[in-house]
Formats: C-alpha cells, sequence, structure tokens
C-alpha cells in the first residue's frame, strides 16, 4: 500500500510550487517596505496560550486545537493561528514600546477538508504591538490591501467594522443574546450552545447569519472613544485611498478581538471561504496571557486561499536558461550557468544533453526570460528574448553584461 498525506493536507508541488515562491517573495518585499520585522515563533505553544489567549468556550479551543502531551507531561497544542505566539513572545523577552513584526508559516485546526479549509494551512502575517493609534489599524489594512492587489487577487473588497471594547461590548451582547434566544429555533445546533457563551460567533456562522438579517450589530452600541477610533480609521483609508466597504454584522472569530475588525474578501472565488485573510485590534490578549497591558493590531493571510482565488504574481521563474545546441558545449553548460549565478542571475540548464528543441520547451515550462544558447563557436553564444523572440549573437565573455 502506498503511504499518502494525512487528510487535509497538501504536497505543494511544481508548476505550483512556482507561485507561491512568488507570493512568499512579494509577501517579504512588502512588509520590508513597511517596516515590519521577520519573527520566527514555534510551532507548537503550551495550551494555555490559545486557551487563554483565543477563548476557552470558543470552537477553535474546543473543537479544532491539535493537543498533546509530551514525554514530560506538558500539554501542547499546534499554533492553529499566529497572534497569540506573538504576544506571547513580546510578553516573555520583556519587549517595550513599539514592535512592528511579520510572520509566514504553517498552522494548524482540525477542520472538516474542503476548497479553501485545510487541517494544515499556510498564514502570512503581521502584527504591530505597542500603539493603540488609528494609524496603525490603517496602516495594517493598508499594507494587506496593497500586498494583494499586487499579486493581483482578482475581484478583491475590503470589509471593514468595529465591534467595539471591554466598556461598550457588554450592552451589545447582552442585546445581541437576548436576540438570539428570541430566534433560537432558527438556530444550528453549533449556534445554540455558543450564543450564551460567544454569541458574536452566531453571525460569522454560514448556516445562520443569512437567517439573522435584523441582528443588532456592533455599531450602534460604540462608546464615545470607540466610535472616534472608527471614524479615524476610515477617514485614514480613504486619505491613504484604500477602497472598502462598511460591513456592520462583520465580527471576529476569536474572543481577543476590540474596536476594528476587517476582512479582505475575493468575491471572484468560486467557493465557501472566499475570505482569503484579515485581521482587527486585540488591546486586551496580552493580559488574558498574563502580561501587561499591550494594545495591538494584525492581519492574517491564507496563502492556500490567495492561491485559490487565482492570484497571479509578477516575475518569471528563470532569468535564463542555457541550452546547449551541441553535444561537445554539454560539458561547458555548467561553468556558464554558475558564472551566471554567482551573478545573481536565476539561471538553469538540462543536464541530459536533450534537443535543443527540447531545451526550449523546458525554458517555457520554467517561465525564463532569456535563453543563451551554445552553438559551436566557442566565443560566441545566442541570446534569445522568450516574450519578443528577438535574437541576437553576443561575445561569451559579454553575456552577463548583455542581459
Amino acid at each position: 500500500m502506498t503511504l499518502r498525506a494525512p487528510k487535509g493536507t497538501d504536497d505543494i508541488l511544481p508548476p505550483i510550487s512556482a507561485t507561491w515562491r512568488r507570493l512568499l517573495r512579494a509577501w517579504s518585499a512588502w512588509t520590508e517596505r513597511y517596516g515590519y520585522d521577520l519573527i520566527i515563533t514555534p510551532l507548537f505553544e503550551a495550551v494555555e496560550v490559545f486557551s487563554r489567549g483565543v477563548g476557552e468556550f470558543n470552537e477553535l479551543v474546543e473543537k479544532q486545537m491539535y493537543t498533546f502531551n509530551d514525554k514530560g507531561g506538558r500539554a501542547l497544542a499546534l499554533r492553529p493561528e499566529g497572534t497569540a505566539s506573538v504576544v506571547r513572545s513580546y510578553l516573555q523577552a520583556g519587549a517595550a514600546g513599539v514592535w512592528k513584526v511579520a510572520y509566514e508559516g504553517p498552522m494548524f485546526r482540525y477542520e472538516r477538508p474542503q476548497a479553501g479549509r485545510r487541517r494544515q494551512f499556510h498564514q502570512l502575517g503581521v502584527e504591530y504591538l505597542g500603539t493603540d493609534s488609528p494609524l496603525a489599524d490603517a496602516e495594517v489594512i493598508e499594507l494587506g490591501y496593497r500586498y494583494l492587489t499586487d499579486v493581483k487577487v482578482p475581484g478583491l473588497v475590503v470589509l471593514v467594522n468595529s465591534i467595539g471594547d471591554r466598556a461598550c461590548r457588554p450592552a451589545y451582547l447582552d442585546a445581541l443574546r437576548s436576540y438570539l434566544r428570541e430566534h433560537e429555533a432558527v438556530l444550528c445546533e453549533d449556534s445554540r450552545r455558543r450564543m450564551e457563551t460567544n454569541p458574536m460567533r452566531v453571525l460569522d456562522c454560514k448556516v445562520c447569519a443569512p437567517k439573522l438579517h435584523d441582528a443588532p450589530v456592533p455599531t450602534d452600541y460604540l462608546c464615545d472613544e470607540c466610535e472616534r477610533h472608527f471614524t479615524s480609521v476610515k477617514e485614514q483609508l480613504d486619505r491613504l485611498g484604500v477602497p472598502y466597504r462598511p460591513a456592520p454584522r462583520l465580527v471576529r472569530g476569536l474572543d481577543y478581538y476590540t474596536r476594528t475588525a476587517f476582512e479582505y474578501v475575493a468575491t471572484d472565488l468560486d467557493a465557501a471561504q472566499n475570505a482569503v485573510g484579515g485581521g482587527g485590534r486585540y488591546d486586551g490578549l496580552a493580559e488574558t496571557l498574563g502580561g501587561k497591558p499591550v494594545p495591538g493590531v494584525g492581519l492574517a493571510l491564507g496563502l492556500d486561499r490567495i492561491v485559490l482565488a487565482g492570484a497571479e504574481p509578477d516575475g518569471p521563474e528563470l532569468d535564463v536558461f542555457v541550452a546547449t545546441a551541441t553535444t561537445e558545449r554539454v560539458r561547458d553548460v555548467l561553468t556558464i550557468v554558475s558564472q551566471l549565478r554567482q551573478e545573481g542571475w536565476r539561471a538553469d540548464f538540462d543536464p541530459d544533453g536533450r534537443s535543443l528543441k527540447s531545451q526550449f520547451k523546458q525554458a517555457a515550462r520554467r517561465n525564463s526570460r532569456m535563453v543563451v544558447i551554445l552553438g559551436d563557436d566557442l566565443d560566441t553564444v545566442t541570446v534569445r528574448n522568450m516574450s519578443t523572440g528577438e535574437q541576437r549573437d553576443v561575445p561569451t565573455g559579454e553575456v552577463t553584461q548583455w542581459l
């Protein structure tokens, strides 16, 4: 019997892995441009990082976390999301003041596998810690929008809302619970169970949400401070030229969110899960994890869903493919390719000496910008631009300067 990958996981193979590489490269470039330093946190954490941070009665903690006891009897969990780990890291490092970090890597949730919902999935994220300024919220939302636009996610829409804070949200939750009790008959089993402990998650339920069109919305219960904050965020997005839609019923699925909540939706994605990312503000998370008060805002994007949505990031896989027109030149090809690589070019070749036609097919499959052809003349090579078909002879020693 042939062994297979676990259910809900995927091998990312060529040629689709080339798209993943370009998406990751673009993410690194955009986060650097915005001043976010790289952070790498463990793949597993103490269960309490998520049960306390995300919420004990949250579906993620109750049903979806991969938990286990290690050989020392410690209760650990594969990370289901990135924010709680980053805040734990901030507190453990004794950091203070503004902290801007970016991450990417696999997350794990015991989901029912379907398109856009996997048990191992890849997230891109940033966290902006140490300030409660609405400018930080606007910057984070803009960063996600610029990145997703750059990699050409089709039908992109930005949804924005505010869900209040600890001062004004209790009144909203009371109103929402009262409403849900009156409409309990139309709720699914999971929503009935959640409506007392985590009522906002009911508004996030794909089954129940369409039936609750007249449910109370968080923005009707905002205190003056939250209202001013939300107004400022929207004003900044207008100034930045970031198009968005107010979404009064948008909530976030994790308990630590406060005030700003946002989501990026790929409206052209033909799948039940068309959100490619989202985020919000989480000013109380650090205290929940046992630390000092640290305001923060962040986003997470699902790389798997970005690919599923049909993102087409620019850029060839190769700069140069070196082909040999004669068998005598096969021995020279690696030397030339090595020189090109050392000078910064993405270069490759066919080690098996196949026909020139076959080598050109390989270059096309690899989306190479140029093909350098080694012929009988040792002093000259032929260079072809694969997009225009233009071809010219160049002295061998001047190839890199010509490129």
